[in-house]
């Protein structure tokens, strides 16, 4: 059992990073580009997705939602690149466990970083999608409710539209978007009329598959694949691809801090605690949790150390100065998201869009739905990007098959099987599971490998202290420590079904790692010959 917990060494480690050949990635990335990658993968689904379902938990307060959100990140971000600049290599959280905590810990990270970026692009691919929608009605086009969602989230489109119908013929002088509108639907959708479930079933309009109803997110599953393939031409195509529309969607953040600051009623903000906070401290606990999501893209950097041509210094430069700009953005647009709508009736799949059109302004919902698409398409590629590099990592360790996730395109020197079969299992997840529920299930993962970075600082902190730390985390263990208390604090809040999806997953990994991991794990194989010549 103690060979379980066994260390890799830092000095094997250093090597590993500073070997070349045709087995190994290409160092090409600067600071610039690593802060544009971080930037690429925080804006994105937290603004244009993820904030609308904030703002129906927390209300006005989802202000302070973002600012639990980005502490709890800024606590575990200064653990992250004190890490990354003395450990770059490609494994992440997974990499730095693995050096303090040893190699049954590493794995659980390993496999949890699979639920963070896997499932995470899932979820940025079924948002992109509903964006996609958007689009197509700009010009008129319909996209069949049943190819643009998963089968539970067309219905509920479905319902609502049919419901909207029904209220509008039954109160003709009712205005859409006011509170009585929205009281008039949650009150009808509430009694369920039969009519209303004939019509929704009608309008949705689905084929069946053995008697069952069936929908698919095809815009989802077909984004995925496209990023993927940019993925699997080069790392250096990557980065390009993503400063270019990291420039977009940030012009299109500051257009919509520009413009929506002119139509903020100040009442919708509340006027006591209470209107502020309708739920409380646990309603903004439980969105800082489910915004969380919005925050994942700084680890991301971190993965790839191999690809940065000086990762002592540009990584935590990457990772320290791009979860700065994002919180400041992501705190901004909170504050005039639920000045401009009054938090019952922000919508929840596309909530800036709606909330321009609410105020009359199609061209500006256009502008910010065009944003949304590319923003969220930067969000794919670098989750995506992470993962491959994190089931690199553990392949060259043993832990995964090493021809399949470790194998380097001879030409376009990337990880190109792992990314292809990474993608694939995003696009099919995207296209038939519910945003809310993969978004949780990403969240409650990712919060668990910062906590463990947390402590990773403060063990490697106590067993080598006089080990070289090209950037040092501030007042350890103050800042771990707080780390682990924001991040554990937002893990509570996710309820008690998050926390068997997490038990369920990780009793999984633990499966693959005792039945393949640990028989082909390049360490315990080392340890094992060195206890064998010491026995002989």
């Amino acid at each position: 059992m103690g060979n379980l917990f066994a260390k890799k060494s830092m000095n094997k480690m250093m090597a590993e990073a500073n070997e070349h050949g045709v087995d190994t990635l290409e160092r090409v990335l600067g600071p610039v580009q690593l802060t544009a990658l971080g930037i690429g993968a925080v804006i994105g689904a937290g603004i244009f997705v993820l904030s609308g379902l904030g703002a129906r938990t927390a209300g006005p307060s989802l202000m302070l939602a973002f600012v639990l959100s980005g502490l709890g990140c800024a606590f575990a971000g200064l653990c992250y690149a004190e890490f990354a600049a003395m450990i770059p290599l490609a494994g992440s959280a997974y990499t730095y466990a693995y050096a303090t905590l040893g190699e049954l810990i590493a794995w659980i990270i390993g496999w949890d970083l699979t639920l963070e970026y896997a499932m995470g692009a899932s979820t940025v691919s079924s948002g992109w999608s509903n964006n996609f929608v958007e689009m197509l009605n700009i010009f008129h086009l319909k996209f069949p409710l049943w190819l643009a969602y998963d089968h539970w989230t067309g219905l509920r489109q479905a319902t609502d539209m049919v419901a909207r119908g029904m209220v509008l013929s039954s109160h003709p002088g009712m205005v859409p978007g006011t509170p009585a509108f929205s009281d008039a639907m949650d009150a009808l959708k509430a009694a369920h009329p039969p009519e209303l479930v004939t019509q929704a079933h009608a309008l949705l309009n689905a084929p069946h598959l053995f008697g069952v109803e069936i929908g698919i997110n095809v815009p989802a599953f077909l984004i995925a694949l496209v990023i993927t393939a940019v993925l699997v031409v080069g790392i250096k195509e990557s980065a390009k691809f993503n400063a270019t529309i990291v420039a977009i969607k940030v012009g299109i953040v500051l257009f919509v801090l520009g413009l929506g600051s002119h139509y903020i009623t100040k009442s919708n903000w509340g006027t006591d605690w209470h209107s502020f906070a309708p739920f409380g401290v646990g309603g903004i606990g439980l969105a800082a949790g489910l915004v969380f999501f919005s925050y994942i893209g700084f680890d991301a950097v971190s993965t790839t150390a191999q690809e940065a041509k000086n990762p002592q210094r540009d990584l935590p430069i990457g990772i320290i100065v791009s979860l700065s700009i994002c919180t400041l953005l992501y705190i901004g647009v909170a504050a005039v998201l639920t000045g401009m709508v009054p938090w019952r009736e922000v919508n929840i799949e596309a909530p800036i869009s709606r909330a321009f059109l609410d105020h009359n302004l199609a061209w500006a919902s256009n502008v910010v739905t065009i944003g949304a698409l590319a923003g969220l398409t930067s969000v794919m590629l670098v989750m995506l990007l992470g993962q491959s590099r994190v089931l690199y990592s553990m392949a060259h360790d043993g832990l995964l098959p090493k021809k399949f996730f470790g194998d380097i395109h001879h030409k376009f020197r990337t990880p190109w099987k792992g990314t292809i079969l990474a993608g694939l299992l995003a696009a099919i997840v995207g296209s038939i599971t519910p945003i809310d529920d993969i978004g949780k299930m990403v969240n409650i993962g990712t919060l668990l490998a910062f906590v463990i970075v947390c402590i990773a600082v403060i063990v490697l902190r106590r067993t080598d202290p006089d080990r070289a730390r090209p950037f040092r985390t501030p007042w350890v263990p103050v800042v771990p420590a707080l780390g682990i208390l924001f991040n554990g604090y937002m893990m509570y809040k996710l309820g008690i079904w998050n926390w068997v999806r997490l038990v369920v997953w990780l009793i999984i990994g633990l499966v693959v790692y005792f039945t393949y991991s640990r028989k082909h794990s390049t360490l315990q194989q080392s340890l094992e010959a060195k206890e064998s010549v010491e026995i002989k």
